[in-house]
């Protein structure tokens, strides 16, 4: 025997493991946070793989801004229009 001399105490490898197991518990709790957000509709984007009326939704927004007179809006309007029917 050690003659009273371990006192019980998990040594190094115990304060390791407790370490891992906090970094792994943290991990955890921090990807179920994530998934949370992410099923509660945390993400902005609404149209995520892009349709067909996202070209005439981004040049009413850019006839909106100005960038574009009405001349050219119309215009480009009749050019996707002819696409579409295509």
């Amino acid at each position: 025997m050690m003659d009273g001399y371990y006192d019980g105490s998990p040594g190094w490898g115990g304060w390791v493991l407790m370490i891992l197991m906090m970094v792994g518990l943290w991990a955890l709790v921090a990807a179920a946070v994530v998934a949370v957000v992410r099923r509660s509709g945390g993400s902005t984007r609404k149209d995520p793989g892009g349709s067909a009326g996202a070209p005439g939704r981004i040049l009413d927004e850019r006839f909106a801004r100005g960038e574009i007179d009405a001349d050219e809006y119309q215009a480009r309007k009749a050019v996707l229009a002819a696409e579409r029917r295509r």
